[in-house]
């Protein structure tokens, strides 16, 4: 626990004591606010952060937030939005209040994280191998041999050092009284940690002085320990391996983050037609010639990967890549089929994976969640469409859901054809009132409103499991709007993880 003896007295909104003009107005409306008590104090590990803002004039805080405008368009720090006509690539908004989590929130959610992507690793060895978990019905069979990711052509196939989800990132919430709860695995190309770091790297040119004063955890490492993972998973025999990263290309909406890693790691990105097979062994085309590549971050979906074994319309993949796979020539991270992990409708299950595998009760909660493949939830759903958010098994970034209580008629008509037609494709979840941060408004930037936040961690399973201190603090920048995802109007915090603090 941080010593409080040299900190600045408590500040309460409630109070007429000295109130920064920034915060002029502010109410937290009765949510679970990530800065301030129900009474309007200020919450612990926030009071230096504030003391901090408090001495900050509007001049000050303009000119800090055109210094970042800047420095992120010098970067192109950019996203691609798909099927947008004011154009695809964006300048990816980002909020100068960070989001603080104190030591001990952060070592259980930590604790939480590393449990959960132990039992995921765990079930998806299994299930790929001798599905005990199937044979002792603890989850159904039917929804992982129905699930649109799962390989059956990679059952009995060992993958290095028997590991699937090598990169994980998974998007966690707080509730009404601010409980933690995982909202989602990201098991597949989890995308956003390129942000973190360059969020960071923002903040620390714009606020250099803080850090330090309030004892902020480095994210810098996160490359390195990236690579060490990637480099764990070589095949045998080879002590120093080329790495690459398989983008599909400039016009994915994650490529600034695919350049970004792989200059920061050192290594080569590549696309499908860079890389040839040969003899069942992979090659870069090189100036100098082809030469061999032994891991690959794949930024590809399993369909994608090899036009010879899944899509052959596929223009974006390596032919021949799987059969090297296969031949121990080349390892691929994630793994191929670890997309059984990421569906939706396995979500539900997970709470008795971690059981099933580690004989432990989920360290972090998943959100209520109803399977409109089994009748009795399909019926609630049904019912209560106008209630609930209902999701897409297999889409992600916001899209292929309904927000219940913002749709329209027509819109809940369409989603009950759509869950009749294929209810396994579909989960529903009830309203989960989002905490909420302080966050500068675009229409008026010099005050601050309560705007709903998530955070995405990012988990590497490699010798070891590590956490990155911190992580993608997503806000959804329109008032009142539950959505964060950056294709729907979201941004994005920097996420300061503390040294101690209570």
């Amino acid at each position: 626990m941080a010593s409080t003896t040299d900190s600045p007295p408590p500040f309460n909104l409630s109070t007429s004591g000295p109130r920064p003009p920034l915060f002029d107005g502010y109410d937290p409306d009765g949510f679970f606010d990530e800065m301030f008590e129900a009474d309007g104090s200020v919450r612990n590990h926030y009071r230096k952060l504030l003391h901090n803002f408090k001495t900050l004039s509007h001049p000050d805080l303009d000119t800090k937030r055109r210094a970042v405008d800047a420095l992120f368009l010098r970067q192109g720090v950019t996203f691609n939005v798909y099927g947008d006509s004011q154009g695809t690539e964006r300048v990816f908004p980002f909020d100068l209040m960070p989001r603080i989590i104190p030591r001990h929130e952060w070592e259980h959610l930590e604790a939480g994280l590393i449990q959960r992507i132990t039992a995921l690793n765990l079930f998806l060895h299994d299930i790929y191998h001798e599905q005990r978990i199937l044979k002792d019905g603890v989850v159904p069979p039917f929804y992982v041999l129905s699930a649109k990711h799962f390989r059956r052509e990679f059952v009995n196939f060992n993958v290095p050092g028997d590991i699937y989800i090598h990169i994980c990132g998974t998007d966690l919430i707080r509730g009404a009284d601010g409980t933690y709860m995982v909202l989602e695995d990201n098991a597949r190309c989890p995308s956003g940690v390129s942000y973190v770091l360059e969020n960071r790297r923002a903040m620390k040119r714009t606020f250099s002085d803080l850090f330090e004063s309030v004892g902020v955890r480095s994210v810098s490492s996160y490359p390195a320990d990236l690579l060490n993972v990637l480099r764990h998973i070589a095949p045998a025999g080879v002590s120093d391996p080329t790495v690459v990263i398989l983008t599909p290309g400039p016009y994915n909406s994650a490529y600034f983050e695919h350049a970004s890693l792989a200059r920061q790691m050192g290594i080569e990105i590549v696309e499908g037609r860079d890389l040839v097979v040969r003899d069942q062994a992979v090659c870069m085309r090189t100036t100098k010639g082809l030469r061999p590549v032994h891991v690959i971050y794949r930024r590809i979906d399993d369909d994608f990967l090899d036009p010879s074994v899944f899509r052959s319309d596929s223009a974006l993949g390596v032919a021949g890549l799987v059969h090297s796979y296969r031949a121990g020539r080349v390892s691929l991270a994630n793994s191929i089929g670890t997309g059984v992990a990421d569906d939706k409708v396995m979500y539900y299950f997970v709470p008795r994976i971690i059981k099933y595998y580690l004989d432990q009760d989920p360290i972090i909660p998943n959100v209520p969640t109803y399977l409109a493949s089994e009748d009795k939830d399909r019926a609630y759903i049904l019912d209560h469409l106008g209630e609930l958010v209902v999701k897409s098994a297999n889409e992600a970034g916001g899209y292929g859901m309904l927000m219940g209580p913002q749709s329209t008629a027509a819109e809940r008509a369409s989603f009950r054809e759509r869950i009749l037609a294929d209810p396994r494709s579909y989960i529903a979840q009830p309203v989960v009132s989002l905490s909420r941060h302080p966050t500068f408004v675009e229409d008026n930037p010099r005050a601050l409103e309560g705007r709903h936040i998530d955070l995405r961690p990012f988990i590497l399973y490699g010798e070891k499991v590590t956490v990155i201190p911190g992580g993608l603090t997503r806000v959804a920048l329109r008032r009142g709007s539950l959505v964060v995802n950056s294709s729907q109007g979201g941004g994005s915090k920097d996420t300061w993880v503390l040294h101690n603090g209570d």
